[in-house]
């Protein structure tokens, strides 16, 4: 920023020196299509030197077009205009204005100059100031390309000339104060000196690249002579928002050490070096690269430490945001390092010697967890353990267990099977393989074991009625592909002295807002009393069979399936069973006797039960034992009184059908439309 202003006061001092050399004598005009100068070229110049009526003379210079290369100024119009007088010291002195239209950031849209030409002492200084912004500038006469400049809250956005020079990023905010040394050469600038912002801001049109109200002060070198330009950093930051790729950082009010080293070429930038300190949350170093789209390259970091909660809520909570999991509670320190190019991850390892995370929203929580892993895309690394006293998925609580991993060829596996106990049972995993750096396909693989799971607490833990039995079965496949889980083989449950076999089970977005479990289910001979004693329908004796083909869960809440639910062998049904199947399709008992007379029996005898509901967006297609014209059969009975239950709503409202199965559990009367 320093060097367009300066640039821009030199380039004022050469307009200055030119109309310095005419003849001093009244109303003499001089126009030239083009002047050229060293880093300058005006096109359609036109210059007037008159008396000024005391003893001086009126400078008028006025260019239809200024360019200035290395200040990134292109076709810029210019409007000097001012007085010229000699002092006792025989110094000339100028005071006028100037005026660019078409300046990058609306630079010295209205500014007033002064400048002190003193040939003895062989300088030339130049003061300008437009409403608060202030520049001051000092160069020798016998070497215009070097100068010292001071600038105090020259807006930011001025220096946008010259930042377009060095990368495609945008000033959009802030103020500079600064004292740097310049120097103007052919192929560029170079500049060094001290700085300080003040609620600055930037942005690049890719969005990979972003700051604002950021305030800091240090060092800046920056040099543009060479290909590619260069620069170096050293600066203490506080306040304000960052985003460098995938890193995003919210700077406390207290200082955070910067320091960097970067090339830039043809709109892509290399920071060749990378170091950052912010004491109580987050150190590291390591370098970064963005091509022209602003497109991640390379992101290294070496010898991280981060200190928790302070390094998620400064660095982490965007990145986290990302993967699915927001206001995550972190507590402990972790160290480690970290290596990803353009095509992906490359390495990765960590080390803690205490952690715990929560997801506020339940799905995942890690108490105690202790040690790190080591994982390259190629090669093989040192094998690590990782404990953790405490992990809950969703509502599972699993136990403490402990971890053996080793990385080789590029897959990060367990060293042998690990054996986590849940709910009064365990999970048994085994062959787990996890490929970090697969972009799509196959990312992780492993199979499951479960014994002994306790149904009753896992029902408790889903929020659920307390289902009796246990839950076991394997899943020799366990696949995690693209952005979903997927299960190979069948998951047995046994539960109400019956079992539930699932089945083509595939979990999509597990941690993501709205996960997809995709299932076929079978149930096989689970008994009704137990099952209908714990929802409180109603009790109803028998087997009960049936399928739940194609079942579609989006966060958790049903959105389709196809169910077939059918008790063939017989049993006995309650007054308050029979009610509450007679709400689910909105039928009505038709009975060989009166309804006063049904009331005097509290149940009766069923030879079938049989219902459907294939579910389509919100709708349920509902259907029974047999289907015709007048509707269908939900119940056939056995003996007397002989019960038959019809069901007529063939379409039902799926909220609605959910709302009556609510009401029939909790014991309210049955809503029967």
């Amino acid at each position: 920023m320093r060097f367009s202003s300066s640039h821009l006061l030199l380039c004022l001092g050469i307009l200055f020196g030119v109309g310095l050399v005419l003849p001093a004598r009244a109303d003499i005009a001089l126009g030239a299509k083009t002047v050229s100068l060293p880093g300058l070229k005006l096109q359609e110049v036109q210059a007037l030197v008159g008396e000024d009526g005391q003893g001086g003379l009126k400078l008028s210079l006025r260019a239809a077009r200024a360019d200035v290369p290395t200040m990134g100024w292109r076709r810029v119009a210019a409007d000097l205009q001012g007085s010229l007088q000699r002092d006792v010291h025989m110094r000339w002195l100028f005071n006028g204005t100037v005026q660019l239209v078409g300046a990058p950031g609306a630079a010295l849209s209205n500014a007033k100059v002064a400048m002190v030409v003193d040939e003895a002492a062989n300088t030339l200084e130049v003061d300008i100031s437009q409403a608060a912004a202030q520049a001051s500038m000092a160069l020798p006469l016998d070497q215009p390309t070097h100068a010292q400049i001071s600038l105090k809250g020259l807006p930011v956005s001025w220096l946008q000339g010259l930042l377009s020079t060095l990368w495609s990023g945008r000033a959009t905010a802030g103020k500079l104060d600064a004292d740097m040394a310049l120097d103007l050469e052919n192929k560029g600038i170079q500049a060094s000196g001290q700085f300080a912002l003040s609620a600055a801001g930037f942005d690049t049109a890719s969005g990979t690249m972003a700051g604002q109200g950021v305030n800091g002060n240090g060092r800046l070198n920056i040099d543009t002579t060479s290909t590619p330009s260069r620069i170096d950093l050293d600066a203490s930051m506080r306040g304000g928002e960052l985003l460098l790729g995938p890193i995003y950082a919210r700077l406390p009010d207290h200082p955070v050490q910067v320091s960097l080293a970067a090339t830039t070429h043809n709109g892509a930038v290399d920071f060749t070096r990378l170091r950052v300190a912010d004491a109580d949350a987050l150190q590291f170093e390591g370098m970064l690269a963005f091509n022209a789209k602003g497109e991640v390259q390379k992101l290294k970091l070496d010898k991280l430490q981060a200190r928790f909660p302070a390094a998620y809520q400064r660095y982490g909570q965007a990145w986290l945001t990302t993967l699915g999991m927001r206001d995550v509670r972190i507590d402990g320190q972790l160290a480690g390092n970290l290596d990803l190019d353009a095509s992906g991850l490359r390495s990765f390892d960590f080390d803690t010697d205490g952690l715990d995370l929560a997801d506020s929203e339940g799905r995942l929580s890690i108490k105690g967890l202790r040690g790190g892993v080591d994982w390259a895309a190629e090669g093989e690394r040192p094998a690590t353990t990782l404990n953790w006293q405490g992990l809950q998925v969703y509502r599972m609580v699993n136990g403490p267990a402990q971890s053996r991993w080793q990385s080789r060829g590029g897959a990060l596996s367990l060293q042998r099977a690990l054996e986590v106990p849940l709910l009064n049972g365990k999970v048994r995993i085994g062959d787990l393989e996890w490929r970090p750096a697969a972009a799509r396909g196959r990312r992780l693989e492993t199979s499951l074991t479960f014994a002994g799971i306790d149904m009753a607490a896992f029902s408790r833990a889903m929020g659920w009625p307390e289902f009796q039995g246990t839950l076991g079965g394997a899943i020799p496949g366990l696949r995690w592909i693209d952005d979903h889980i997927e299960m190979e083989g069948g998951l047995t449950v046994n539960v109400f002295d019956g079992f539930l076999n699932i089945t083509r089970m595939s979990l999509q977005g597990p941690f993501g807002s709205s996960p997809i479990l995709s299932a076929d289910i079978q149930l096989r001979q689970l008994d009704l009393a137990l099952m209908t004693s714990v929802f409180d329908f109603g009790s109803i004796t028998g087997r009960l069979d049936g399928s739940i083909d194609e079942l579609r869960l989006v966060n958790w809440n049903p959105i389709a399936f196809k169910a077939n639910l059918l008790a063939g062998s017989g049993g006995r049904i309650s007054q308050r069973a029979v009610n509450n199947l007679t709400s689910f399709g909105g039928g009505g008992v038709a009975t060989g006797l009166q309804g006063a007379v049904l009331k005097l029996f509290k149940t009766f005898g069923y030879k079938r039960i049989g219902l459907s509901c294939v579910l389509q967006g919100s709708v349920c297609r509902m259907g029974g034992l047999d289907n015709n014209a007048d509707g269908y059969t939900i119940l056939e009975g056995s003996g007397l009184p002989h019960l038959q239950i019809v069901g007529h709503q063939t379409q039902v409202d799926w909220p609605t059908l959910v709302r009556r199965l609510k009401a029939a559990t909790e014991g309210t009367p049955p809503e029967v439309r």
